[in-house]
């Protein structure tokens, strides 16, 4: 018998509920998260960007074996509380690679190309990024990760610092440097992020002088600020954390949140109005990026 390689977590849900469990689990590295009725009709896994239209879910998650499972369960209690969740430990097999047939990449304008190694990026791109699924959150067809690569591509980000908060797999860090960024700052609360990010760093051929990895929360200066800082997590942290990741910016900088659900994003605006000027909302799929300005001192 082939030893154990992978973990296996399901539980049911409801339809409402997934969203937010999805990203949960993206966060927490899951290789793949698949869905199917609870009533057992046959299984459908939904392709980025859609949402089963069952009432009532069964989800499959897959980590690698390694994975803290008092952790995950810890961060899946805080949206669903006490729920019935059973692990089962899998015997290998190629997993990703099975995953890759269904992602396919994406080109974010004429200057961003994401996409698994084993694709050709366009010649006529200036910033391409490969990423395979399974190194932690984040391989742009999310909705949330797509908002933010979204606006990277268009922004004038040119010789600018950033600070990625909450960085996952590092891929809007990395593609800000593909894209002209002068030096990245990526921070995250779980360890595994921070060697995903480094590992996708390598394989992108990124300088690492230009790159800064560290676990969240981290000592620094007082006058520690950023050009840009972008933070794709929850609505409850990026509220709870405003006056921290305000403090990261200077007058004039640029701030840009995402994994906000439509019905948050007034809730989150509220909670940054005071030194944050809101210049843009754009929705993709009921999620939100939010895009503002810090205000000059009066």
């Amino acid at each position: 018998m082939s030893p154990a390689e992978y973990l296996e977590l399901s539980f049911n849900l409801t339809r409402n509920e997934f969203p937010e469990v999805e990203a949960i689990l993206e966060r927490a590295d899951a290789l793949s998260v698949t869905t199917m009725d609870a009533e057992d009709v046959p299984i459908l896994e939904p392709k980025p960007g859609e949402t089963p239209l069952w009432a009532e879910l069964k989800l499959t998650a897959l980590f690698p074996l390694n994975k803290n499972r008092a952790k995950i369960e810890r961060a899946l209690q805080f949206k669903l509380g006490e729920r019935s969740l059973q692990w089962q430990e899998l015997a290998e097999q190629d997993w990703e690679r099975a995953w890759l047939k269904d992602y396919e990449p994406i080109q974010f304008g004429q200057r961003l190309w994401v996409g698994p190694q084993d694709f050709q990026a366009p010649d006529s791109i200036q910033a391409k990024l490969f990423l395979d699924p399974g190194l932690a959150f984040g391989t742009g067809t999310h909705p949330t990760t797509y908002l933010c690569l979204e606006w990277l591509s268009s922004a004038m980000i040119q010789d600018k610092t950033i600070l990625d908060f909450g960085c996952g797999s590092g891929i809007l860090a990395l593609a800000a440097l593909k894209l002209g960024a002068q030096s990245i700052i990526g921070t995250d609360i779980d360890p595994q992020a921070l060697d995903a990010s480094r590992e996708n760093a390598k394989r992108n051929q990124i300088d690492a002088k230009y790159c800064t990895w560290t676990l969240w929360p981290t000592e620094r200066s007082q006058d520690e600020t950023v050009d840009i800082l972008i933070a794709n997590i929850l609505a409850n942290p990026l509220i709870e954390l405003a006056p921290t990741l305000i403090s990261y910016l200077k007058p004039g900088s640029m701030i840009v949140l995402s994994g906000i659900l439509e019905e948050q994003a007034l809730e989150v605006q509220k909670a940054y109005l005071t030194d944050i000027h809101w210049t843009e909302t754009k929705s993709k799929d009921g999620w939100i990026r939010l895009v503002g300005q810090k205000k000059e001192k009066s």
